[in-house]
């Protein structure tokens, strides 16, 4: 399984580090998703909570963001609401990493703007692939 990842990690690397804003509470899975995104060639920055997010991305200028829904003060979903009335940040893919597992929490997150939904635990390969391809519709 490690093999055919790395495999899999070296086919779809960027030549370009490819800029990804984390947005996740959890300390073990933020420093787990944040190495393992450098690792595979992106420039990662995180955040453990909204408290400077809209700072953050103006710094940063993210290509993507991975949003985690349940964050402490602001959540997620509030989140997404904010971004969409924000023309320059509503063009940004959004991929959603969520341990809220129900339809409908899928359903309300994709239509305040998210690209993607994955369930927690995520599977690694599933969510490099999702990178990519929503990076792939975004010029250098």
């Amino acid at each position: 399984m490690t093999a055919h990842l790395l495999t899999i990690e070296r086919q779809i690397k960027s030549p370009q580090a490819r800029r990804v804003l984390l947005i996740e509470d959890n300390d073990v899975n933020r420093m787990l998703l944040s190495d393992y995104l450098s690792y595979c060639g992106y420039d990662v920055q995180s955040l453990s909570d909204a408290s400077t997010f809209f700072a953050t991305i103006e710094k940063f200028q993210p290509e993507l963001m991975l949003l985690d829904l349940k964050l402490p003060g602001v959540d997620g979903y509030l989140l997404l609401e904010q971004i969409q009335q924000k023309p320059n940040l509503s063009k940004i893919p959004i991929i959603v990493v969520s341990a809220f597992a129900f339809k409908a929490d899928r359903e309300r997150a994709m239509n305040l703007g998210a690209s993607r939904y994955l369930i927690k635990p995520v599977n690694l390969t599933e969510l490099l692939l999702a990178i990519e391809e929503e990076l792939s519709c975004i010029p250098i």
